[in-house]
């Protein structure tokens, strides 16, 4: 429940591996509309990139343990020491409900913070702000966890590489973006244009990692026959 079959080494490839692999923006294409329209420069979309990154962690922990406990199968049986038999009861339709209500939650608490704080980068989001409850990449990141079946701490990794690879997506593109207003581009490209081709480019880079798997987690039938050859002393392979 809490490790699993999860070493420490595979905890830090499956960090590398949802950061740099299988960044949640340019390997999933999720969060596009906040990324697109907040990255014209990069203080602004270095404030973005952490606060998706708070977001992404705080609420995908949280519902890790709503899956667990409340909307998951079997997870009310713990009322059992309430002498309740909660492990017939299925939640699981209001899984996408709790889960959007956790993210919201935390982006309302977030707004308040940085406009207490940082007044100038509340004015710089503007409506984006609010708008991360609905960036599709905090909800995918909570989703892939749950049908990827993470235990606690692989969850935690999980989307706090998802939270860093959307905040390293923006900060790239946005310093790209700052280079480009003082380069010539042809007058059709300018704007939504170079930035969608920018992005398309950085998206190829990264998806040339595609096909190493780092988080895999090494188990003792993962080669059942060579096991059971190990095991048995004076084995000898048969011959034709």
């Amino acid at each position: 429940m809490w490790m699993g079959d999860y070493s420490i080494v595979n905890l830090v490839g499956l960090l590398i591996q949802s950061v740099f692999i299988q960044n949640i923006l340019l390997f999933y294409f999720l969060g596009m509309c906040s990324y697109l329209a907040c990255s014209n420069t990069i203080a602004t979309a270095k404030g973005l990139g952490l606060a998706v990154t708070i977001v992404i962690t705080l609420s995908g922990v949280l519902n890790w343990f709503v899956h667990q406990f409340v909307t998951g199968p079997g997870a009310l049986s713990w009322l059992k020491i309430f002498g309740i038999n909660g492990a017939r009861l299925d939640l699981s339709f209001l899984e996408f409900l709790i889960f959007i209500s956790i993210i919201a939650a935390f982006v309302q608490v977030l707004e308040i913070i940085i406009e207490k704080f940082t007044p100038s980068l509340y004015r710089s989001l503007g409506m984006y702000l609010p708008l991360i409850t609905v960036n599709c990449a905090i909800l995918g990141a909570s989703l892939f966890s749950v049908v990827r079946e993470y235990p606690f701490f692989a969850n935690f990794i999980y989307v706090l590489g998802a939270g860093l690879g959307w905040w390293l997506a923006i900060v790239l593109i946005a310093s790209i973006r700052e280079k480009l207003g003082y380069s010539d581009i042809p007058s059709g490209l300018k704007g939504m244009g170079i930035t969608f081709i920018m992005t398309g480019l950085i998206a190829l880079a990264f998806m040339g990692f595609t096909g190493i798997s780092l988080d895999e987690t090494s188990k003792d039938d993962t080669y059942p026959e060579l096991v059971e050859l190990h095991d048995t002393p004076f084995a000898t392979p048969s011959l034709p």
